[in-house]
């Protein structure tokens, strides 16, 4: 192993320890949010820890069996049995020491917007919504509506979904770890329900993944906010239209605006737009520092760029086809039910291919 991924290991191993006796000391359960901020990224390194003892004990097995042949041919082919299974681990090891997605561990909020195409952009935009809800359940994921505007037709105008995990993700990989792929612009093409013709059209929808940002993530100075409150316009109750209970935040100094109003009360929609704002404010930092760190990687806005064409899902053919990297598939009824496995698995794969090539943001081009 170089010298310089023999250090990195050293280091993360040193840190596992560290957190490991963290989570075993009662007192970090008194602060619920330290507590899950700790226990995702022991998470992160219970597989590199793994392989670590796994790797160490291979070796010396296959040092123990190479003595013994010495003395005794017949231990000869467990040796070449054991020298046969180190590179796999010594393989499986090295990825794990590959620099992974900071934000993997995080929740997201998933926001989907009506493109052009008027009511049949809203209606596929509800299809997505309902796709990543499924998608959520199927993973044993919480989802939670934050804002949503809809359309006359049964469609969603705008969209907030938050969707996170229950308690801490197995290996570290939180719902981001999944869904960061899916930013970009969806293209559907079909008949719509208000064409009379049966002419297939084509509209849009964006789709902005965001990791949820906590508030160690991200510190908000309140003398930078401008906060308006206004009447909500749709679904809400008998508070609708008649109290001031919308909230529309804008941060000063990013000219970033969001507005929340489907809760009843003024606070509610205050807190909810406040996620939103947090999560954004930390996507822009890492877009400006990936772009500090090298020009290859100013086009990279990861899952926040809205003006790539990512994704078709053509419903004459039944097929949905992900650009960035070949991948097509005849089951576009199943992955709208939920069943994105197939799409998000070749998606991931060629991130991993990617990385280990040395070029990270290969897969999201």
């Amino acid at each position: 192993m170089p010298r310089m991924s023999s250090e990195r290991l050293a280091r993360l191993l040193d840190e596992y320890a560290e957190l490991e006796k963290r989570l075993a000391d009662p007192a970090i359960h008194a602060d619920q949010g330290t507590a899950r901020r700790v226990g995702r990224r022991y998470a992160e390194l219970v597989p590199l820890n793994k392989a670590a003892a796994e790797l160490e004990q291979a070796r010396a097995d296959l040092a123990a069996a190479r003595e013994l042949a010495a003395e005794d041919p017949s231990f000869a082919a467990e040796a070449e049995t054991l020298a046969a299974e180190l590179p796999a681990i010594e393989e499986r090891l090295a990825e794990l020491l590959i620099p992974r997605d900071p934000h993997d561990a995080k929740d997201v909020i998933v926001e989907i917007k009506a493109g052009e195409g008027g009511e049949e952009s809203a209606l596929f935009a509800g299809d997505l919504l309902r796709m990543y809800t499924r998608y959520a359940e199927r993973r044993g994921w919480l989802t939670e509506v934050i804002d949503a505007q809809d359309s006359d037709l049964g469609g969603v105008k705008d969209v907030s979904l938050a969707i996170k995990t229950k308690g801490v993700p197995e290996g570290g990989n939180g719902v981001w770890s999944r869904l960061k792929w899916e930013g970009g612009v969806h293209r559907v093409q079909r008949v719509p329900v208000t064409e009379s013709q049966g002419r297939i059209h084509t509209s849009a929808a964006g789709v902005l993944v965001l990791p949820e940002a906590e508030d160690v993530d991200v510190t908000i100075d309140p003398n930078e906010l401008r906060i308006d409150v206004f009447r909500s316009s749709g679904p809400g109750g008998q508070s609708v239209n008649t109290t001031d209970s919308a909230v529309r935040i804008t941060h000063l100094p990013t000219g970033i605006v969001v507005s929340c109003q489907n809760e009843k009360s003024q606070l509610q929609n205050r807190e909810q737009a406040m996620r939103i704002l947090r999560a954004r404010l930390l996507a822009a930092a890492q877009e400006q520092a990936d772009a500090a760190a090298s020009d290859a990687r100013k086009a990279q806005v990861r899952t926040v760029d809205r003006s790539e064409r990512i994704r078709t899902y053509n419903f004459p053919q039944n097929r949905i086809t992900d650009h960035r990297i070949g991948y097509t598939a005849y089951n576009l009824d199943l992955a709208l039910a939920g069943e994105l496995d197939g799409v998000l698995d070749a998606l991931s794969e060629a991130d991993r291919a990617a990385r280990l090539a040395g070029d990270p943001e290969l897969a999201r081009r």
